[in-house]
């Protein structure tokens, strides 16, 4: 039988002059706009609507090839905000369901978005790609290294289009520096250094209280072993508890450290090192607020990740970016659409400066209109079989060097890798950091 996704792509112009009687044998005009929708609308589930999923629902709803039919999340409150925030962008009003596994069930979905916090990242990718959705799905793809393997494996076993969101793998200027780095602009690249700098304020110490009448605590914990709910974990702060967060370096780090694999063209490191602790301040915060990661790969090329979460000093003026040097010269992508040459002089040699404004601080929608450009890719992908410019195996490789870093930082060791599939190698405690315990029941699984 024939799929949505299948049919639309082998649709030709051609097909526009059929009248809805001839369009296919024995089939009504209701059954074809049922197969096709509504002007070959691409047609979405958000999951994870509150802050980072508002944005991102709503940007995918105001593209001309999409309509969002659902909006998931666990909180009540966040499903209303985000239907009415597409409604008033694109003038539908999608269903509302807490539990997306069931509408995942849902026949009016072709593909989902996924903006949930990052412990429910892999396992919903996972159950999207089962019920035969093609996935969007925000950085980081997996809170385990283990995960993230997993969903490589679901994509080629399941044959769904997976795209992960470092949506600076398709800013136009961004691109452009790459490629003028791999055209030689500042000679042989032999190290790379990343940054992130914020002003974040303390957490406190959470009590134990009542759960609020509008979040499911039971289903937001999903695939992570049961804790009971404090009353400063939900929204944000869960980025900096292990349990269900990876820190700055996954929740940041990871759109920075992808620029510099994507221009030093390296895959697999042979050694990770990282330091760092919670400095700031005497609080709940677990991950560290402060850490660097040095990275090793063969051929003499390495690459370092500084971030600071409370104590927003920015590098080379920028809060966030990457700089790549040389032996001819530097290359800098701050955290907007452009980038910098300079000549070993220090001299600024060429430059491209994006129009779009761009608030890395932002952490609900800093960049929308570039940000729709990456989206567009995902349903090129879809639609025209167009390369992903973040697929899968890309993404999960670049996510698998923060998380080596975490595992380095909490067992405070330094890693040696293989360089054929990123393992760790000769050190059991730290393998056992490559994987994750789940509450019995929802475990992975291909």
């Amino acid at each position: 039988m024939t799929t949505r996704r299948e049919f639309i792509r082998n649709v030709t112009v051609g097909s526009a002059a059929m009248t809805l009687g001839g369009v296919i044998p024995g089939m009504s005009a209701k059954s074809y706009a049922n197969i096709i929708g509504a002007n070959d609308k691409i047609r979405v589930g958000v999951i994870g609507v509150n802050s980072r999923g508002l944005a991102l629902g709503t940007n995918f709803s105001k593209q001309a090839r999409c309509e969002v039919t659902w909006v998931c999340d666990v909180d009540s409150r966040a499903i209303d905000t985000c239907i009415a925030s597409i409604e008033k962008a694109a003038g539908n009003r999608p269903k509302g369901e807490k539990d997306f596994r069931k509408a995942l069930e849902a026949k009016d979905m072709d593909a989902v978005a996924i903006a949930t916090p990052d412990h429910w990242h892999a396992p919903a990718a996972l159950l999207a790609m089962k019920a035969g959705k093609e996935v969007y799905l925000e950085k980081p793809c997996s809170y385990a290294p283990a995960e993230g393997e997993m969903l490589v494996e679901a994509m080629a076993k399941y044959k769904r289009i997976v795209q992960m969101g470092n949506q600076r793998r398709s800013w136009p200027n961004v691109i452009a520096g790459i490629n003028a780095l791999k055209e030689g602009a500042i000679g042989n690249i032999y190290f790379g250094k990343c940054w992130y700098a914020n002003n974040r304020k303390p957490i406190g110490v959470g009590k134990e209280v009542a759960v609020p009448e509008w979040l499911d605590w039971d289903l937001w914990q999903g695939p992570a072993p049961r804790r009971k709910y404090k009353d400063n974990v939900v929204h944000y702060n869960w980025h900096w508890f292990w349990h269900w967060g990876t820190g700055e370096s996954l929740n940041n780090g990871t759109h920075m450290i992808d620029l510099l694999r994507w221009g030093m063209n390296v895959d697999y490191p042979t050694r990770v090192v990282s330091s760092g602790g919670r400095y700031f301040a005497k609080d709940d915060w677990e991950a560290p607020d402060t850490q660097t990661i040095d990275i090793e790969f063969a051929d003499k090329l390495s690459m370092t990740w500084e971030g600071r979460s409370c104590n927003g000093r920015t590098v080379e003026g920028t809060s966030a970016g990457c700089i790549f040097y040389g032996d001819k010269g530097s290359l800098l992508i701050p955290s907007g659409d452009e980038y910098k040459i300079f000549d070993l002089n220090n001299k600024l040699v060429h430059e491209e400066n994006g129009k779009t404004a761009i608030d890395p601080l932002n952490k609900m929608n800093p960049a929308e209109s570039l940000d729709a450009i990456h989206i567009n890719n995902f349903f090129d992908a879809i639609l025209k079989s167009e390369p992903l410019r973040s697929d899968i195996v890309s993404g999960h490789k670049s996510t698998l060097l923060m998380q080596l870093g975490n595992i380095s930082v909490r067992t405070r060791k330094s890693l040696d890798i293989d360089p054929a599939n990123g393992h760790i190698l000769h050190d059991n405690e730290a393998a056992k950091l490559w994987g994750r315990d789940y509450e019995p029941g929802w475990e992975m699984k291909l």
